[in-house]
């Protein structure tokens, strides 16, 4: 036998309660992630709204024959748009070239393809031969779509950027059925020929 009385006697230990094992809690850990994800993606869900989907979304598809129509016009007519934006991004002029009518007013659309409530129309009024210029709240950066039509909407040009822009947009008419060409852009424009 030997000589210590303690390992001469085997005396079991008392189990642990569950709480205290390792074990149910990491058995537990992946439904509670589970759970606290799916809480987030809800609070995110219910409290921003994307804009995506239009309320009138059936009227505006049969409206497309009319956008189609002032694009078949502004192709016509061979519009072509060159957009700057001033440094600090208040103030817009834009160089329309093409057959339109002199003193006719314009109206320059930024659209935000996933947030409908930064959009923006901004009124542009002559200044010169081909020249417009308007003001506006300085967008948010990211990309845009870019609409410029009359103000009696007859004819429209699109186009899209990146902005904040120092460089001259491009935007032009294309023709029913071709798809919108990407918007060129020119060498920054001088400081004094800027707008603002």
């Amino acid at each position: 036998m030997s000589a210590d009385p303690a390992a001469a006697l085997h005396i079991p230990h008392a189990p642990l309660p569950w709480y205290r094992e390792p074990w149910p809690w990491l058995l537990l850990c992946g439904p509670a992630a589970a759970i606290v994800a799916g809480v987030i993606t809800m609070v995110i869900a219910f409290t921003s709204f994307d804009g995506v989907v239009a309320d009138d979304y059936y009227r505006q598809g049969l409206g497309i024959n009319r956008v189609l129509e002032r694009e078949a016009s502004a192709s016509a007519r061979a519009l072509s748009a060159q957009v700057l934006f001033n440094p600090s991004g208040d103030r817009v002029r834009v160089t329309l070239d093409g057959a339109v009518e002199a003193g006719t007013s314009l109206r320059l659309r930024l659209v935000r393809a996933a947030r409908a409530g930064a959009d923006q129309e901004i009124a542009l009024a002559p200044i010169g031969a081909g020249l417009y210029e308007g003001s506006l709240a300085q967008p948010l950066p990211g990309r845009w779509h870019l609409q410029l039509e009359d103000s009696d909407r007859r004819w429209r040009i699109a186009g899209t950027a990146r902005l904040p822009a120092d460089k001259v947009i491009g935007l032009a008419a294309t023709p029913t059925g071709a798809p919108t060409p990407a918007p060129t852009v020119a060498p920054s424009a001088t400081p004094g020929n800027a707008p603002g």
